[in-house]
């Protein structure tokens, strides 16, 4: 069973059985995505483990000293079992009993990687009627790149979505998103392809392989740069903290008295934001001209925006950014600071939610991870710990 907590209710994916064959964490993901609900998902590691285990930032000791557990494994690892197989021939005879024993396989080689491993996904579904293998590599398993190597900077910058990122100085190259964007987005369209093959094996009682390539998973994900290309064939530019457009627009952040940046998507079209705006300036004292009626034209105000930005410059530098934050809210307008990770656990919101856990290993060390992004009213669940490695090799040997 899962080390997920149930807190209510059954979880959705109690009693499914996974077995996870995933050294990238488009794989990981969608295994923590399924263990965090409850699915059962033994990963099968080499001996010393899998790759994430030594990629760090790692998690520091109660006495404040680095240990050699990875902060990367242990998020995308949660709730999971670990046992360790080697690649001789009574290894993966283990691996292939429990892959008999199975309801879901999951995978991240490439066509080559599958088949060193003594691994043929089709005959695998052909064999085991109702298995479904979801198979989420770099480029497919089909077609000229399928054997290609990849990582997440190649995968957004192959996909698209990286051109569309970074600053307004088109000297500077494309800025890579942190947070491993291209294998998290691969990881989404795993999911979705898992959760339809299972739908489909209610229906059908057959299994199938689902083939997500992480390449194409970004393909269709660069955001405005898809539609502008498709219908006016126009091409868009990356820009400072905006989406990318085919022109420029106006810069959308400042910084307040607190030394903190927020962001405000004044969009001038919109005439009650542009109104909104203007009042809460005036009764601050600082509206100066932009009260002339003159600014109620679209057509000034897109004129005179230099003088617009000058003077928004000023009112923003004069608050805080909870300040900032709190009133524009109040009055409709879209404006929010900009807050590193490590604010997070402190925003009220979240705080309010109860989003991020406290998830404690069997020894007792305690771990802040992020809970699950949604709320059922059926049931409630928090990720479990992530395994030590070969905690659970009696799944295998019993």
């Amino acid at each position: 069973m899962s080390a997920a907590r149930a807190l209510a209710g059954s979880l959705p994916f109690a009693g499914l059985r996974v077995v996870e064959l995933c050294d990238t964490p488009a794989g990981e993901q969608l295994g923590k995505l399924v263990a965090d609900l409850g699915g059962e998902v033994v990963k099968v590691e080499p001996p010393g483990g899998v790759a994430s285990r030594r990629h760090g930032p790692f998690r520091t000791g109660p006495d404040g000293v680095p240990t050699e557990e990875s902060l990367a494994f242990v998020a995308y690892n949660s709730s999971k079992r670990s046992v360790v197989l080697d690649d001789g021939e009574a290894g993966r005879a283990l691996r292939d009993r429990l892959v008999a024993g199975a309801d879901v396989l999951l995978t991240t080689g490439s066509p080559r990687e599958l088949a060193a491993a003594g691994l043929d996904l089709d005959a695998l579904v052909e064999q085991h009627e109702r298995l479904v293998v979801v198979s989420t590599s770099p480029f497919g398993l089909t077609g000229p790149w399928k054997d290609y190597l990849t990582s997440d900077l190649v995968g957004l910058a192959a996909g698209g979505p990286l051109a569309s990122c970074g600053y307004d100085d088109h000297s500077i190259p494309p800025i890579l998103p942190g947070g491993g964007q291209a294998f998290q987005t691969a990881a989404s369209f795993g999911y979705c392809g898992l959760l339809l093959a299972l739908i489909e094996r209610e229906q059908s009682g057959r299994g199938q392989l689902v083939d997500v390539s992480m390449h194409e998973a970004n393909a269709v994900s660069g955001e405005l740069a898809n539609p502008y290309w498709f219908y006016p064939k126009a091409i868009v530019q990356r820009q400072t903290c905006r989406h990318a457009q085919p022109v420029p627009t106006q810069p959308a952040l400042f910084q307040c008295a607190d030394d903190v940046w927020v962001y405000f998507a004044l969009i001038l079209a919109e005439q009650r934001s542009w109104k909104a705006l203007v009042a809460w300036m005036d009764e601050v004292g600082l509206a100066d001209d932009l009260g002339d009626p003159a600014y109620d034209d679209l057509a000034h105000r897109q004129a005179n925006f230099p003088h617009v930005q000058e003077m928004l410059d000023v009112f923003f530098m004069l608050q805080t950014s909870e300040d900032a934050y709190s009133e524009g809210q109040r009055r409709g307008l879209p404006i929010g600071p900009l807050r590193a990770f490590e604010d997070l656990p402190h925003d009220e919101h979240l705080v309010a939610r109860s989003f991020f856990v406290d998830v404690a290993d069997d020894d007792g060390t305690v771990t802040t991870l992020p809970g699950l992004p949604y709320r059922f009213s059926a049931f409630a669940a928090e990720p479990g710990p992530a395994p030590r490695l070969g905690a659970d090799q009696g799944l295998v040997t019993a």
